[in-house]
């Protein structure tokens, strides 16, 4: 209002009436743009990362293997063979990479005498699909790793690594794995707390909240809901030692999230917190400790 300018009560009623629908409009347009992005931001984040692997290093003789998963993918893989029949080891990636990201921990393995399968999961590497889904269906792709690594590598007993994604797909299957022990690094508790941190990574502190602008998206988008991606809700049902991995440094899980994960987790199982270790390969940043490290 103009200074100086006196306004009958009528015309101050019609300016407050339409400041208020100005305000209104930009609310909503507001509202549309940040949900606009988060769906776009959304299918970026669950989109297929396919793309070639190339062949195994020269020093690890793995033989390029192929088997279903009742995700619906054809999973692709190697199978790195040793003298030893009794045991062998299932080696799962974490989101964003492939097989490539466990070389380190098949070489010491194979070295230890354990025959070894990496695989890609589902939408990643050379294993087609649609969605990434935070752990759904990448559990059924760990269920048909396991059912391989016994029939194809024939050992007695099977063993998991699983960092990250490959963590969480060993414990949110509707059946616990057919596992002899577990190995877990890096593992989100809920897909609320994952999704949280992801954002605060991004846009900074006090901005997690937005996170039900994702996790909404989880049933049009993927048809799943929140309830079925929470690690800390099934870890329960593990019929194996656990040998939980966490770095004390890692912004997700924190150290905090990745403890309450571990007091879940049910009896043998051991906790390991890596000093200064970040969301990383942690074999690779503390070999010579990982490789000595045992479930007691």
């Amino acid at each position: 209002m103009p200074v100086g300018v006196r306004y009958s009560q009528p015309t101050r009623r019609v300016y407050l009436v339409r400041g208020a629908k100005t305000l209104a409009f930009l609310a909503l347009t507001g509202v549309l743009v940040a949900v606009t992005t988060a769906w776009w931001m959304g299918g970026q984040l669950y989109a297929s990362a396919n793309h070639p692997v190339g062949p195994p290093p020269a020093d690890l003789p793995a033989q390029p293997v192929a088997f279903p998963s009742a995700s619906g993918a054809v999973l692709k893989g190697w199978l790195v063979p040793s003298f030893s029949q009794h045991a062998g080891v299932v080696l799962m990636h974490g989101s964003g990479g492939d097989r490539r990201s466990m070389i380190s921990r098949a070489r010491f393995l194979r070295a230890a005498g354990y025959p070894v399968l990496l695989f890609d999961f589902q939408t990643t590497g050379e294993s087609l699909g649609q969605h990434t889904t935070d752990g759904y269906l990448e559990a059924r792709d760990a269920q048909a790793a396991v059912a391989f690594m016994r029939a194809a590598g024939g050992v007695k007993k099977v063993g998991i690594i699983g960092f990250s994604l490959g963590g969480a797909a060993t414990v949110l299957g509707e059946h616990p794995l057919a596992a002899e022990a577990v190995v877990l690094e890096a593992v989100y508790t809920t897909i609320e707390a994952a999704t949280a941190a992801r954002i605060e990574l991004r846009l900074g502190p006090y901005s997690g909240w937005l996170y039900r602008l994702f996790t909404w998206q989880l049933g049009p988008r993927l048809g799943i809901h929140p309830e079925q991606l929470r690690p800390i809700e099934t870890i329960g049902a593990i019929q194996a030692p656990v040998f939980l991995i966490a770095g004390t440094k890692d912004p997700h899980p924190t150290l905090a999230e990745s403890q309450r994960l571990f007091a879940a987790a049910p009896a043998p199982k051991q906790f390991w917190a890596v000093a200064g270790a970040a969301h990383e390969n942690t074999q690779a940043d503390q070999g010579g400790a990982c490789q000595h490290r045992r479930l007691g």
